[in-house]
Parts: C-alpha cells; sequence; structure tokens
C-alpha cells in the first residue's frame, strides 16, 4: 500500500451523487484520473471497462480511498457554492499531446466564474487557429468539473457543447454566476 492507502497499481473508483446527477470518479496512485457524467450502472460499466483498457489494471470500487474520499468532499463543497478551486492532485495519464496541453491552460488560466472562448484558448496555447481543435481538446477532457471544461464557450456567446450535456453546462456555469439560475 502507498501513503494514499491504496495498492500500487490498482486504481480505485465510487460514484457520488452531486447536484447534476452521479459521478463516477477513479483514481490512480498519481491522482484523480477520471469524473465521468451520469454514472449510470451501464454507463458506469462500460467507463470502467474503458479504464481497465486503458490503465492496464481494473480499477476496484473503494469510497474510502482517503484521494477520492478528499475528491468527494471538494465536489460537494464546489456544489454547495463553498469552493472555487480544486485542490486535488491529477493524474493527465488519460490525455496527451494538443488536449492536454489545452486542459492543462485551462485548468490553470480560468478561474471560477470566468469563461474564455474556444478560439482564445487556442491562442493562449500558440495555436490562434484551432478552435475546433480546442472543442475536441474539451470533448476529450477525462476531468470534467475539476478540470473546467464547462468554461468554455463560443466567442459570440453561445454557450458550445458540453460531453455531460447543455443542461449540466448551464447548472456549473449558473453555479459560478456566469448564467442566471435555469427558471425550471
Amino acid at each position: 500500500m502507498d501513503s494514499l492507502g491504496q495498492d500500487e497499481q490498482q486504481p480505485v473508483w465510487t460514484v457520488v451523487a452531486t447536484d447534476i446527477g452521479p459521478l463516477l470518479l477513479a483514481a490512480t496512485r498519481a491522482g484523480l484520473v477520471n469524473v465521468v457524467f451520469h454514472a449510470t450502472e451501464p454507463v458506469r460499466d462500460q467507463a470502467l471497462a474503458r479504464l481497465a483498457s486503458r490503465l492496464g489494471a481494473a480499477p476496484v470500487e473503494d469510497a474510502g480511498s482517503p484521494l477520492l474520499a478528499e475528491a468527494i468532499r471538494q465536489l460537494a463543497a464546489y456544489f454547495a457554492g463553498e469552493l472555487r478551486d480544486f485542490r486535488l492532485p491529477l493524474d493527465w495519464s488519460l490525455i496527451a499531446g494538443f488536449n492536454r496541453q489545452v486542459l492543462r491552460e485551462l485548468a490553470s488560466t480560468v478561474p471560477y466564474g470566468a469563461v474564455v472562448g474556444y478560439g482564445e484558448l487556442a491562442g493562449r496555447v500558440g495555436q490562434p487557429g484551432a478552435a475546433q481543435a480546442v472543442g475536441t481538446a474539451m470533448g476529450s477532457n477525462p476531468l470534467p468539473v475539476v478540470v473546467p471544461c464547462h468554461r468554455v464557450v463560443e466567442r459570440d456567446g453561445g454557450i458550445g457543447g458540453f460531453g455531460g450535456g447543455l443542461e449540466t453546462k448551464r447548472k456549473l456555469l449558473a453555479l459560478e454566476g456566469v448564467l442566471p439560475e435555469p427558471l425550471f
């Protein structure tokens, strides 16, 4: 066992209820590796199979893992409006290249309550013509909410797309004060 209370190679997972529905959280020894929206049983099973394939070891359920317990605590504080910056170790191993570069830039430079355009984010990583590629990076984000891809919007004020669904993106942006609360 390591200092985080988990087997050195064995990823761990749990599902947590949130204001936007159940989220699957998975972690490796290096940190939080995956957040999956709408974690119903079929979605969960598919995500866990994909993680096992990508990580080379089947994740085991362990809500008591210190790293997952801290992620759950921080998510609860975020949804309660008490936390603005996640302070969790992240395992970036599920994403590489341009997509990783864009997501790291997003995580480090777009604070709670702010938004950035796809094109502007592309420019920040030295690829000013790559707005569509930034959209692809957002869609492949293995750590949504924690790495806030919901904060990336269209330059004309449109909300843009979102892997968790547009209603989820609206709720997250409303929570952060960017949009008004939905009426229904």
